[in-house]
Order: structure tokens, then sequence, then C-alpha cells
């Protein structure tokens, strides 16, 4: 997780991202991105961290309306289980270092649910 100010799009803060997930799990070579990302320009921006395979996940042409997208699901999953905490729902937090730490507290929050269940 790597939260940055507003003014950084999605596709400047990949870099900094990846480049310490490939410090962390030195193994992780290969990434789902969506379209966004598509161009050379994140590939060469992380060449210097070593080899990726980055899959872009985009809707077929010319498909209308609502379309399942491989692996997609889990991403926009993963937003609506943060949407149901209120203090992520709003940007309330001034800081980056608060808006990381509540990031934290909603991932404890499920992991300790998930933990509690009875009989899984």
């Amino acid at each position: 997780m790597l939260v940055h100010p507003a003014d950084i799009q999605d596709v400047h803060g990949a870099v900094p991202l990846l480049e310490r997930l490939r410090i962390k799990f030195p193994g992780l070579d290969f990434v789902l991105a969506d379209g966004i990302y598509r161009g050379k320009k994140l590939i060469e921006a992380l060449a210097p961290c070593g080899r990726w395979t980055i899959e872009i996940v985009e809707r077929p042409r010319g498909v209308k309306g609502f379309q399942l997208l491989p692996r997609r699901w889990v991403v926009e999953r993963t937003f609506a289980w943060f949407g149901r905490c209120r203090r992520l729902a709003k940007d309330f937090e001034r800081s980056i270092a608060t808006a990381t730490a509540w990031l934290l507290v909603a991932h404890l929050r499920l992991l300790t649910r998930r933990l509690a269940r009875p009989g899984q």
C-alpha cells in the first residue's frame, strides 16, 4: 500500500509502489493492471527494478454496458470492503501518515473479522 497526494496520478504513483514491492517481494514478477497503465512509460520506468510482466486488463472493444473482466472483481471487492469503513468514505485526513494509518486499521478490521469466524 502506498498513499500519495491527490495531485499525483495513479500512473505516476505506480512506480514507487512497485519499486517498494520489488524490495519486499523480490520473486514478484507478474502484475495485473488497469487500462490506464498501458503504454511503454510504466515499463521503462520500472526497468531498473528488474523484469516485470505487466498484463493490462481491458474491456473488449465494442462492448456496451457491464462486462465482467478477469480478476478485476478482486480489486472492486476490496474497495467495497473499504467503503464500509466510514472513516475511509470521505477524505477527512490532513496528512498522508494518518490516511495510511486508517487504511491499515481497515485492513486489520477485515483480518480480525475473518479470524473470528467460527468453523472456518
